[in-house]
Protein backbone atom coordinates (compact mmCIF):
# COMPACT_ATOMS: atom_id res chain seq x y z
CA UNK A 1 0.00 0.00 0.00
CA UNK A 2 1.07 3.27 -1.01
CA UNK A 3 1.58 6.89 0.16
CA UNK A 4 -0.14 10.42 0.68
CA UNK A 5 2.45 13.64 1.07
CA UNK A 6 0.73 16.58 1.81
CA UNK A 7 3.07 19.53 0.81
CA UNK A 8 3.18 23.12 1.52
CA UNK A 9 4.25 24.89 -1.45
CA UNK A 10 4.97 28.99 -1.50
CA UNK A 11 2.82 31.80 -0.71
CA UNK A 12 4.95 34.49 -2.00
CA UNK A 13 8.76 34.20 -2.09
CA UNK A 14 9.82 30.83 -4.15
CA UNK A 15 12.87 30.59 -2.33
CA UNK A 16 10.39 29.42 0.49
CA UNK A 17 10.15 26.08 -0.82
CA UNK A 18 12.02 23.42 1.22
CA UNK A 19 14.48 21.09 0.02
CA UNK A 20 12.09 18.36 1.07
CA UNK A 21 9.20 19.23 -0.54
CA UNK A 22 11.36 19.60 -4.05
CA UNK A 23 12.19 15.79 -3.63
CA UNK A 24 9.15 14.66 -2.32
CA UNK A 25 7.69 16.14 -5.80
CA UNK A 26 10.14 14.36 -7.61
CA UNK A 27 10.03 10.80 -6.08
CA UNK A 28 6.18 10.69 -6.14
CA UNK A 29 4.35 8.55 -9.01
CA UNK A 30 1.49 11.62 -9.30
CA UNK A 31 1.36 14.93 -8.22
CA UNK A 32 -2.76 16.18 -7.06
CA UNK A 33 -2.82 19.65 -7.80
CA UNK A 34 -5.74 22.33 -7.01
CA UNK A 35 -4.90 24.10 -10.38
CA UNK A 36 -2.59 22.53 -12.76
CA UNK A 37 -1.42 25.87 -14.66
CA UNK A 38 -0.32 27.62 -11.42
CA UNK A 39 1.58 24.27 -10.18
CA UNK A 40 3.04 23.92 -13.83
CA UNK A 41 4.48 27.25 -12.93
CA UNK A 42 6.01 25.61 -9.72
CA UNK A 43 7.17 22.53 -10.83
CA UNK A 44 8.94 23.82 -14.17
CA UNK A 45 10.73 26.18 -12.09
CA UNK A 46 12.08 23.61 -9.85
CA UNK A 47 12.73 21.22 -12.69
CA UNK A 48 10.19 18.71 -11.68
CA UNK A 49 8.48 16.36 -13.98
CA UNK A 50 6.51 14.08 -12.32
CA UNK A 51 2.65 14.29 -13.68
CA UNK A 52 0.27 16.39 -12.92
CA UNK A 53 -3.83 15.92 -12.28
CA UNK A 54 -6.33 18.33 -11.29
CA UNK A 55 -7.67 17.90 -7.98
CA UNK A 56 -9.51 20.81 -6.74
CA UNK A 57 -13.37 21.81 -4.88
CA UNK A 58 -14.99 21.17 -7.69
CA UNK A 59 -13.95 17.44 -8.58
CA UNK A 60 -12.59 16.10 -5.43
CA UNK A 61 -15.53 14.48 -3.99
CA UNK A 62 -16.18 12.71 -7.69
CA UNK A 63 -12.55 11.95 -7.75
CA UNK A 64 -11.79 10.25 -4.53
CA UNK A 65 -12.46 6.74 -4.46
CA UNK A 66 -10.51 6.68 -7.35
CA UNK A 67 -7.81 8.07 -6.17
CA UNK A 68 -7.92 5.48 -2.93
CA UNK A 69 -8.09 2.57 -5.39
CA UNK A 70 -5.03 3.79 -7.29
CA UNK A 71 -3.30 4.66 -3.89
CA UNK A 72 -4.24 0.97 -2.39
CA UNK A 73 -2.70 -0.79 -5.70
CA UNK A 74 0.76 1.12 -4.96
CA UNK A 75 0.46 4.43 -6.87
CA UNK A 76 2.56 7.31 -4.37
CA UNK A 77 0.70 10.64 -4.40
CA UNK A 78 1.41 14.58 -3.57
CA UNK A 79 -1.14 17.00 -2.51
CA UNK A 80 -0.52 20.03 -3.59
CA UNK A 81 -2.64 23.93 -3.51
CA UNK A 82 -1.78 26.82 -5.30
CA UNK A 83 -0.07 28.04 -2.40
CA UNK A 84 0.57 26.81 1.23
CA UNK A 85 -0.34 24.22 3.25
CA UNK A 86 -3.43 21.68 1.20
CA UNK A 87 -6.50 21.62 3.22
CA UNK A 88 -6.14 25.21 5.25
CA UNK A 89 -9.10 26.52 3.44
CA UNK A 90 -8.22 24.64 0.31
CA UNK A 91 -9.14 21.05 -0.92
CA UNK A 92 -7.93 18.50 0.93
CA UNK A 93 -9.59 17.31 3.68
CA UNK A 94 -11.82 15.12 2.35
CA UNK A 95 -8.71 13.20 0.31
CA UNK A 96 -6.68 12.93 3.70
CA UNK A 97 -9.53 11.41 5.37
CA UNK A 98 -10.49 8.98 2.85
CA UNK A 99 -7.11 7.97 3.39
CA UNK A 100 -7.21 7.91 7.35
CA UNK A 101 -10.55 5.62 6.96
CA UNK A 102 -8.80 3.24 4.15
CA UNK A 103 -6.10 2.31 6.00
CA UNK A 104 -3.13 4.60 3.91
CA UNK A 105 -0.81 6.32 5.17
CA UNK A 106 -0.42 10.87 5.25
CA UNK A 107 2.65 12.46 5.64
CA UNK A 108 1.95 16.15 5.85
CA UNK A 109 5.26 17.93 5.68
CA UNK A 110 5.72 20.86 7.58
CA UNK A 111 6.08 24.82 5.42
CA UNK A 112 4.16 27.96 4.03
CA UNK A 113 1.26 28.71 5.45
CA UNK A 114 -0.16 32.43 5.68
CA UNK A 115 -2.08 32.26 9.38
CA UNK A 116 1.10 31.85 11.22
CA UNK A 117 2.98 34.34 9.81
CA UNK A 118 0.15 37.29 10.27
CA UNK A 119 -0.40 36.16 13.82
CA UNK A 120 3.05 36.63 14.88
CA UNK A 121 4.05 39.48 13.05
CA UNK A 122 0.29 41.42 14.60
CA UNK A 123 2.17 41.51 18.06
CA UNK A 124 -0.87 40.42 19.71
CA UNK A 125 -0.88 37.35 22.50
CA UNK A 126 -0.32 34.13 20.48
CA UNK A 127 -0.06 31.71 22.94
CA UNK A 128 -3.69 31.03 22.70
CA UNK A 129 -5.36 31.46 18.97
CA UNK A 130 -8.61 30.50 17.37
CA UNK A 131 -8.54 29.99 13.43
CA UNK A 132 -11.50 31.43 12.13
CA UNK A 133 -10.51 30.65 8.57
CA UNK A 134 -13.40 32.22 6.30
CA UNK A 135 -16.55 33.64 8.03
CA UNK A 136 -19.85 32.77 5.85
CA UNK A 137 -20.62 35.23 3.97
CA UNK A 138 -24.30 35.02 4.91
CA UNK A 139 -25.71 32.71 6.56
CA UNK A 140 -24.74 32.09 10.03
CA UNK A 141 -22.39 35.42 10.05
CA UNK A 142 -24.20 37.04 12.63
CA UNK A 143 -24.57 34.39 14.63
CA UNK A 144 -20.68 33.62 14.54
CA UNK A 145 -19.59 37.55 14.99
CA UNK A 146 -21.30 37.40 18.19
CA UNK A 147 -19.75 34.43 19.41
CA UNK A 148 -16.41 35.94 18.14
CA UNK A 149 -17.14 39.21 19.80
CA UNK A 150 -17.06 37.18 22.93
CA UNK A 151 -13.98 34.75 22.73
CA UNK A 152 -11.18 35.92 25.00
CA UNK A 153 -8.02 35.06 23.03
CA UNK A 154 -6.99 35.77 19.11
CA UNK A 155 -8.99 35.17 16.60
CA UNK A 156 -6.87 34.70 13.05
CA UNK A 157 -9.29 35.18 9.83
CA UNK A 158 -9.05 35.05 6.02
CA UNK A 159 -10.58 37.93 4.02
CA UNK A 160 -10.68 38.70 0.10
CA UNK A 161 -9.50 42.21 -0.51
CA UNK A 162 -12.79 43.28 -2.40
CA UNK A 163 -14.98 42.56 0.96
CA UNK A 164 -11.63 43.19 3.62
CA UNK A 165 -13.16 47.42 4.07
CA UNK A 166 -16.95 46.06 4.34
CA UNK A 167 -15.39 43.16 7.31
CA UNK A 168 -13.53 45.76 9.19
CA UNK A 169 -16.49 48.38 9.22
CA UNK A 170 -18.78 45.67 10.34
CA UNK A 171 -16.37 43.52 13.21
CA UNK A 172 -16.79 47.32 14.30
CA UNK A 173 -19.75 47.32 15.16
CA UNK A 174 -20.23 44.01 16.84
CA UNK A 175 -16.78 43.87 18.61
CA UNK A 176 -15.86 47.82 19.00
CA UNK A 177 -14.21 50.11 17.29
CA UNK A 178 -11.30 50.01 19.48
CA UNK A 179 -10.66 46.33 19.30
CA UNK A 180 -6.68 45.55 18.18
CA UNK A 181 -6.09 44.23 15.28
CA UNK A 182 -3.87 43.69 12.47
CA UNK A 183 -4.12 43.24 8.93
CA UNK A 184 -1.63 41.51 6.81
CA UNK A 185 -1.00 41.61 2.67
CA UNK A 186 0.64 39.88 0.47
CA UNK A 187 2.66 37.59 3.12
CA UNK A 188 6.35 36.49 1.74
CA UNK A 189 5.60 38.84 -1.96
CA UNK A 190 7.39 41.95 -2.74
CA UNK A 191 4.57 44.36 -1.33
CA UNK A 192 3.94 42.66 1.95
CA UNK A 193 2.52 44.57 4.69
CA UNK A 194 0.66 44.87 7.80
CA UNK A 195 -0.99 47.20 9.33
CA UNK A 196 -1.90 47.41 12.92
CA UNK A 197 -4.06 49.81 15.49
CA UNK A 198 -7.88 49.82 16.22
CA UNK A 199 -10.74 49.04 14.38
CA UNK A 200 -11.23 52.48 14.17
CA UNK A 201 -7.63 53.03 12.59
CA UNK A 202 -7.25 50.86 10.27
CA UNK A 203 -10.83 50.80 8.56
CA UNK A 204 -9.67 54.61 8.00
CA UNK A 205 -6.53 53.27 6.48
CA UNK A 206 -8.17 51.50 4.12
CA UNK A 207 -10.76 54.10 3.26
CA UNK A 208 -8.25 55.64 1.51
CA UNK A 209 -7.05 53.10 -0.96
CA UNK A 210 -8.15 52.97 -4.10
CA UNK A 211 -7.48 49.27 -4.87
CA UNK A 212 -6.90 46.44 -2.72
CA UNK A 213 -5.57 43.37 -3.82
CA UNK A 214 -3.78 40.38 -2.33
CA UNK A 215 -4.31 37.20 -0.04
CA UNK A 216 -5.81 39.44 3.65
CA UNK A 217 -5.36 37.73 7.02
CA UNK A 218 -6.99 39.71 9.80
CA UNK A 219 -5.71 39.04 13.45
CA UNK A 220 -7.83 40.34 15.52
CA UNK A 221 -7.63 40.19 19.73
CA UNK A 222 -9.54 39.10 21.94
CA UNK A 223 -12.01 40.57 24.16
CA UNK A 224 -10.36 42.25 27.35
Amino acid sequence: MSKLFVVPTPIGNLEDMTFRAIRILKEVDLILAEDTRTSGILLKHFEIKTALQSHHIHNEHRSIEQLIGRMKAGTTMALISDAGTPAISDPGFLLVRACVQNGIEVDCLPGATALIPALVNSGLPNDRFLFEGFLPHKKGRHTRLIQLAEIEHTVVLYESPHRLLKALQQFAEYFGAERQLSVSREISKLHEETVRGTLEQVIEVYKNRESIKGEIVIVLAGKE
